[in-house]
């Protein structure tokens, strides 16, 4: 079978043989040189953006003579303002791999990479699956995800699915009479694995556990689960191993850097230190010692397009005491969770849904810079949202639409514009809470 994945990868500009031979390289560093791999990029990205990128330059300082403990820590709010504006020299909107955050954090923003790293984003997913005998090339993938749901971005995201094996299963939707059906497919057809967002693929395993089904046993090519976006608890991990019977493995990444944790074959949950390097910093951004819990904070080693670095990412967590340079364990994600909306035709629908509906309407400009959704009632939600310039009725009109389309009509929504939205103890933005 000829290597769909890697050839359409190639096709579109994005070098993954040479990617995969570099993050090779890499892997088999012995630990002093990985030290010294580790020193020289992250001097080599820094240098890069301060000579590259006047946003980078703006935050920083005009400096060459700089520390790495005193670089600033970026956010999210940095990043809401045009992409253009944070392009590095050289960069367009035509030469890089585009994309938006799914403003799950409730801060969404439009970012790019060079085509080299995300060519090396995808080689080192690529190895992770690998550890778990999925080749992207030739395993069949059952995806547990949104999908566009106007008629171009539909298909587009169809043709996607069928170049690179796999079925997708849409997760706006998940009543019993769906969830049915998702299981007439795992009759039918071998999928390799499982892949998707934790709620959706927990809510299936819910319902495979009322009828009394593994999905092994209906599905034997099945080798492993893995579940990403959204926390993962012990014991919804604990039901999904017993209803699918497979490996369940646990993912943890962010659409504008990469996979940032991946568990590995021994269960424990390794941090990508080939292409990012991972602090764990205090309120003050002082480094915290491993076993110490603290915010997430990230640098993309290879980026060149956008810088990030030291991204405050919006999530705390703790490094394991056995954490090396080279191999850091993530010992506990604490943040992102989510609920399930619940709707008056009986329909359940993950709160990552409202991120795909305010993803298709939240433009570059950087107007909305951050928005929570609340159900009141069963047909009625409310929208906080805090920007620039209150949302006009046309924006409004197609907020509605894009509801409609993906969830049900005849919901009620109203829109409040605040200056501030609540956040949790963490500061982390709760993005939808139900309060039925």
């Amino acid at each position: 079978m000829i290597s769909l994945f890697d050839i359409s990868l190639q096709l579109n500009g994005f070098p993954i043989k040479k990617a995969k031979a570099e993050l090779n390289e890499i892997v088999n560093l012995s630990e002093k040189d990985y030290a010294i791999f580790l020193q020289n990029k992250k001097k080599e990205i820094v240098d890069f953006h301060l000579k590259n990128n006047s946003f980078y330059q703006e935050l920083v300082g005009n400096t060459t003579d700089w520390k790495w403990e005193d670089l600033p820590i970026l956010n999210k709010q940095n990043l809401q303002k045009p992409l253009e504006e944070r392009l590095s020299k050289g960069y367009t909107l035509k030469n890089v791999y585009l994309n938006k955050t799914s403003g799950s954090s409730g801060t969404p923003f439009v970012f790019a990479k060079d085509k080299y790293s995300h060519a090396l984003t995808w080689a080192s997913n690529i190895m992770r699956f690998g550890w778990f005998d999925i080749d992207f090339n030739h395993s069949y993938q059952a995806r547990f995800y949104g999908i566009p749901m106007d008629f171009i971005g539909y298909h587009k995201e169809r043709f996607k699915d069928f170049l690179s094996g796999r079925f997708r299963f849409p997760v706006f939707d998940l009543s019993d009479e769906v969830l049915e059906k998702f299981l007439r497919k795992f009759k039918t057809k071998k999928f390799d694995y499982l892949n998707g967002y934790t709620s959706s693929i927990v809510l299936f395993a819910k319902y495979l556990g009322k009828k009394n089904i593994v999905l092994k046993e209906i599905c034997p090519t099945l080798k492993a689960c893995f579940v990403t976006s959204e926390m993962l608890f012990e014991s919804d991990k604990k039901l999904l191993e017993k209803q699918f019977g497979i490996p369940i493995i646990n993912e943890y990444g962010a659409s504008e850097l990469d996979l940032i944790a991946f568990e590995n074959t021994k269960g424990e949950w390794q941090i990508n230190a080939e292409t990012l390097f991972v602090e764990i910093l205090d309120d003050d951004n002082n480094v915290l010692p491993y076993g110490e819990e603290g915010k997430i904070v990230i640098t993309s080693l290879f980026n060149k397009a956008n810088p990030f670095i030291r991204y405050d990412i919006g999530d705390i967590g703790i490094l394991d005491e056995k954490s090396t340079l080279q191999k850091p364990i993530l010992k506990k994600l604490i943040g992102r969770t989510n609920d399930v909306a619940i709707l008056p035709s009986g329909k359940k629908s993950p709160g990552l849904t409202f991120y795909y509906v305010t993803k298709s309407i939240i433009e570059d400009d950087g107007n909305v810079k951050e928005f929570i959704i609340k159900q009141t009632k069963l047909d009625s939600f409310e929208i906080e949202y805090v920007s620039e310039n209150e949302l006009d009725s046309y924006q409004i009109q197609k907020i509605k639409e894009a509801i409609a389309l993906y969830l049900e009509p005849n919901l009620n929504f109203t829109f409040t514009r605040k200056t501030v939205l609540e956040r949790t103890n963490r500061g982390k933005l709760k993005q939808f809470k139900s309060y039925l």
